[in-house]
């Protein structure tokens, strides 16, 4: 299975074999362009998936040493992510589906990553509590077998690697945010400020981190008009605790609610040390297993959307010439 995804800035494309075997995973970062901004500019980012989508696709094929002839079928994100850049990989999705009389297959990003752990780890037990974590999501879904899906919590407002850019922004470190602010805070205290815990001993599942966010910028502010001595270390480390905090507190609770006999960590801040050192440490202490996928799997790519694809296609599910993209809605 071919599969695309333009979801937000990077164009990406991938050939997977039975849901798990990758043959082939290109992407395309538009960092560079985005930088100068201090995040993404929708109309940009379409404008290069544009220039990009026919080089990818094409490059997948060829490291994969497959041609559409090779292919079952060919699937696409179309739901959520910036409409101009979801438009512009399902109308190539349409395209070539058309052309090779390939049966289409629309994919929802989210449930990419959650199946990305499942294509590098082959005892994933069910059900397990998926904790999916980046730029645009923030949410704890229960998974059971056959890739059916109870969605515990989300976030209310921004989400956890939003805020991530937008601090990072703030203190002046560039975009994206999540590296340089991990990197940073491998050096600093994380106990140097007591920034809030939003929605943290909530009865739910939600998430709430816009509260975080506003913290660190009163309290830079504030640190400034009385010459406080703090180092951008310490703050990064400050900022960080407060966000691994919240989320592994809950998903812990949603793992001893439910039963759940692992967690699975995705999306692009499963990238962060320590988020995964912690969230390791903390399901040790209730003898349950995490799972996350590599760092290519984490951030963004086709092959996620295709090993999805995959288990969905061999379900029946199939997709006509009249497939939509959706920017918002529910998530599933």
């Amino acid at each position: 299975i071919l599969g695309i995804d333009t979801s937000c800035d990077e164009t990406a494309a991938a050939v997977v074999a039975d849901g798990r075997e990758v043959l082939s995973n290109i992407v395309a970062s538009q960092v560079e362009t985005h930088q100068e901004y201090g995040g993404v500019v929708p109309e940009l980012a379409s404008r290069k998936h544009i220039e990009a989508i026919n080089y990818i696709v094409s490059r997948s094929l060829a490291e994969a040493g497959v041609t559409f002839k090779d292919l079952e079928a060919i699937a696409v994100t179309n739901r959520p992510g910036l409409i101009g850049a979801l438009l512009v990989g399902v109308a190539a999705a349409k395209s070539l589906a058309y052309c090779h009389n390939l049966p289409l297959l629309g994919i929802n990003h989210i449930e990419g990553h959650i199946y990305a752990p499942c294509m590098v780890h082959d005892a994933l037990p069910f059900p397990h509590i998926c904790l999916t974590v980046s730029g645009g999501h923030t949410l704890l879904v229960e998974v059971h077998e056959g890739w059916q899906y109870k969605v515990l919590g989300s976030t209310q407002d921004d989400a956890a690697g939003e805020v991530y850019d937008k601090v990072a922004k703030y203190l002046g470190l560039g975009f994206p945010g999540g590296k340089v602010i991990d990197d940073l805070a491998q050096k600093g205290n994380p106990s140097a400020v007591k920034f809030p815990r939003p929605m943290r001993n909530t009865d739910d599942y939600q998430f709430s981190f816009s509260g975080i966010k506003t913290s660190v910028r009163y309290f830079v502010e504030k640190a400034r008009r009385a010459g406080l001595l703090i180092t951008i270390e310490d703050i990064a480390a400050s900022f960080q605790a407060a966000v691994v905090d919240v989320l592994v507190y809950k998903s812990l609770r949603a793992v001893k609610a439910t039963g759940a006999a692992a967690i699975t960590l995705t999306g692009g801040v499963a990238a962060n040390s320590h988020l995964r050192a912690s969230l390791k440490l903390a399901a040790a202490e209730i003898g349950a297993e995490v799972y996350y996928p590599p760092m290519n799997l984490c951030t963004d790519n086709g092959a996620m959307i295709a090993g999805i694809a995959y288990q969905k296609y061999q379900q029946g599910l199939r997709d006509g010439l009249s497939l939509n993209a959706t920017p918002k809605g529910s998530i599933f």
